[in-house]
This record gives C-alpha cells, sequence and structure tokens, in this order.
C-alpha cells in the first residue's frame, strides 16, 4: 500500500428485507472489485439479531471480498460477556477490527456494563489488545455534547481509552472538517481520522440527513437542490459530482483516508470509485 495516499472504505449494513438482500448481494460483487481498504458492517438498536444480522454479515464479507472488515458495536446494547464471546467469534473468523459506538439511546432499553463509548474501548483493548478499534466523531460537535470544546474533551478520553483511529460522522462542509482536524490536533488527539462521505443523490436523503443526522449543507448544495427538485436524474448526477469534489478537496489537504456511507448502493460506490480511484492506494486482495 501506498503511505503517501489516503485509503478509501466502505460501509455497508445488514438488509431486512429480501428486495435489500439482493440489493446487498449487487453491492457486495461490486466492491470486490473495488477492493477497499476494508468494510464496515452497521448495525442497529432497533434490531435484537445483532450476531444474526451484523456479524454473520461481517463475515460473509471478509469471507466474499477478502478484505479487512470491521465491526460496529453498540456500548449500551452489549454486556460484557457478550462482548467477549463476540471478538472470540470475530478472532476466530479472522476479523480484528470494531467501530466501538455508545449507539443512539432510542432502541431497545440499554445494558448496563458500559455508559460510554469509551468504556467499551478500554475492555476491549484488555481483553483483545491485538484488535484495531475506530471511534466516531462528529466533525460539527456530537448533537449531545454541549459545545465545541466539551465534544473535544470527550473525543480526547475516547482516543486515550485505545482508539486506533477514528471515523468522522458524514458532512458536507469539508470547512468544518478543517476546523475540526486542528481542533483535535491541538488538543494533542494524533491518530488518523477518517472522513465520512455520504453522496446525496435525492431530495428524501437529503431531508434526512438535516432531520437526523446532525450535518447541515452548505449554501452550495442547497443551491443543486432547488434548481434541480424537480429533475431527480440530474439531481442524482449533481449530487454524485459534489461527492467527488468534496473527495478530492479532502485528499489535496490530506486527508488521513475517504470512509464512503454506500447506502448498499453499488452504482453510487462504483462511480465515485471510478472518478476517484488514482487517489488512493491500491490494496491486494488476498488469495
Amino acid at each position: 500500500m501506498d503511505p503517501a495516499k489516503p485509503e478509501l472504505s466502505f460501509e455497508v449494513f445488514p438488509p431486512s428485507s429480501p428486495a435489500g438482500t439482493a440489493k446487498l448481494t449487487q453491492t457486495l460483487a461490486q466492491l470486490k472489485g473495488i477492493a477497499p481498504s476494508f468494510v464496515s458492517v452497521t448495525c442497529s438498536n432497533h434490531q435484537l439479531n445483532y450476531e444474526q444480522s451484523t456479524i454473520s454479515l461481517a463475515q460473509a464479507v471478509h469471507r466474499d471480498l477478502r478484505c479487512a472488515t470491521m465491526v460496529h458495536m453498540p456500548a449500551a446494547y452489549v454486556t460484557k460477556a457478550q462482548v467477549r464471546q463476540i471478538l472470540d467469534q470475530l478472532e476466530a473468523a479472522h476479523i480484528q477490527q470494531v467501530l466501538a459506538l455508545r449507539g443512539d439511546l432510542d432502541g431497545a432499553a440499554p445494558e448496563t456494563d458500559f455508559t460510554h463509548a469509551s468504556d467499551l474501548v478500554r475492555f476491549i483493548k484488555r481483553v483483545k489488545p491485538q484488535f484495531r478499534v475506530t471511534g466516531a466523531c462528529y466533525p460539527e460537535v456530537h448533537p449531545d455534547s454541549p459545545d465545541r470544546v466539551a465534544d473535544i474533551r470527550n473525543l480526547k478520553a475516547k482516543v486515550d481509552a485505545g482508539c486506533d483511529q477514528l471515523i468522522t460522522q458524514l458532512f458536507y462542509d469539508n470547512a468544518q472538517f478543517y476546523r475540526f482536524r486542528e481542533a483535535c490536533a491541538i488538543a494533542g488527539i494524533t491518530v488518523p481520522i477518517l472522513a465520512g462521505i455520504m453522496p446525496i443523490t435525492n431530495r428524501q436523503q437529503a431531508l434526512h440527513v438535516v432531520q437526523n443526522c446532525a450535518a447541515s449543507l452548505p449554501p452550495k448544495f442547497k443551491a443543486i437542490l432547488d434548481k434541480y427538485r424537480d429533475n431527480p436524474v440530474t439531481l442524482r448526477e449533481a449530487g454524485l459530482a459534489y461527492a467527488v469534489d468534496q473527495i478530492v478537496d479532502l485528499v489535496t489537504h490530506d486527508v488521513a483516508g475517504i470512509h464512503l456511507y454506500t447506502l448498499n448502493q453499488a452504482a453510487t460506490a462504483q462511480h465515485i470509485y471510478d472518478n476517484t480511484a488514482s487517489l488512493f492506494a491500491p490494496v491486494t486482495v488476498a488469495d
């Protein structure tokens, strides 16, 4: 891998319907040709079959794509005994990456072993020190933090607990990311920060981002939504072009990596890769 170039990775989520399964199968087949540096697999607070969905999908991704795989783990919804069991299961499948999250407190009744993501990070590093643990971060401030100072302080505590790298929540204003990265450096946070990018390809998706993802849309992108609100094909093309432009700018400013939220959309992942592949370090797929 070229150390002078950033990594490109992808996120997928467990499907909840036959149609979703078919879409994910297509996406995974396409990602196999792209060879990402790793693929992360999400979990849902509203699905209690965590091991049957997230873990089984992660095992399938690792087996079929033959690439590094990361499993999302929500601190609020696992016990220490479960974490030990899951880590053993992952290790047996040659998966040694975990994204440690607190988890949104809007699903099932939370467990009590881990209050914060930093508690889970610390526990994983004690039980399986060889695991690579990633933490989440928010360029526009975590929605539960009172201000930027408190947010960075809590993030520093999470990194000090053992995070090897960070992945940001999605964002659409690169200036927000650069200010956040500078604040992290001032606070002594030196681990790699991967930028989370999710291309917006329709108005409904944009509204969801604004309402639920704690990410604002800059005037430049709002103008795209307004101009092409009645032209979904052009809006999709403009949204993808915006994402490509955003990624090029981030790589130009030495981002450690791009983590693409694919929404299990094969065409989106392929378009972004086709237009940015030369910017990223090549990945060798294992035999």
